[in-house]
């Protein structure tokens, strides 16, 4: 074989090789959009975790004591009610979780919804926060919990905040007043295809 046969081979090799590379760079970007987004999560990671256990929580009403052992074992989506008021800001929090977790399609059943009320208040007039809401669980921390979430943030705990919690009772992530539940079912969703539990 001539050098200019061997020549020519590479060329057309070369030639194929240009015009199939584009098409495989496109499949595996398609496949793989993560890729060109350059971002890893909208919301602020609690470094380290908090961890929870079972006993730092107690029903706020008589439904949430009843509906305990729905905690373990789910992703919790936990609206922050650190005053004795929901105001406005936190109303519209409650408001973008509840449609954020009907947003979660076939992973609803993996994830819970959490209102973590701080303060002593009397179950009427909590009542009316969520008057429509029968699927919302409402939780009391003990102030051991209390304490460790007020250390994340040096400003204090602002109404309409949210925190992710783990399967396993970890608050790994926090969002601030405002967040965009679309950000956030975007985080979510990116935790549960890499989870193995919950």
């Amino acid at each position: 074989m001539s050098n200019q046969q061997k020549r020519n081979r590479l060329l057309i090799l070369a030639i194929f090789g240009m015009s199939i590379i584009p098409f495989l760079i496109a499949w595996v970007l398609k496949e793989n959009p993560e890729l060109l987004e350059g971002r890893t999560n909208y919301g602020q990671l609690i470094t380290p975790v908090i961890t929870t256990e079972r006993s730092d929580f107690a029903g706020f009403d008589q439904f949430t004591a009843q509906n305990m052992d729905q905690l373990p074992g789910h992703w919790l989506i936990v609206n922050v009610i650190p005053h004795d008021d929901c105001n406005e800001v936190c109303q519209d929090a409650m408001y973008k979780t509840k449609q954020l977790q009907l947003m979660m399609s076939k992973d609803l059943i993996r994830t819970r919804r959490v209102a973590m009320v701080f303060q002593d208040i009397a179950p009427e007039t909590a009542a009316a926060w969520w008057k429509d809401d029968t699927r919302l669980l409402r939780l009391k921390p003990n102030e051991a919990l209390i304490k460790k979430i007020a250390a994340i943030r040096q400003d204090g705990i602002p109404d309409g905040m949210l925190l992710l919690m783990d399967p396993l009772g970890n608050l790994m992530m926090q969002y601030e007043p405002g967040f965009d539940p679309y950000k956030v079912k975007s985080d979510l969703m990116h935790l549960l295809k890499i989870s193995q539990i919950g």
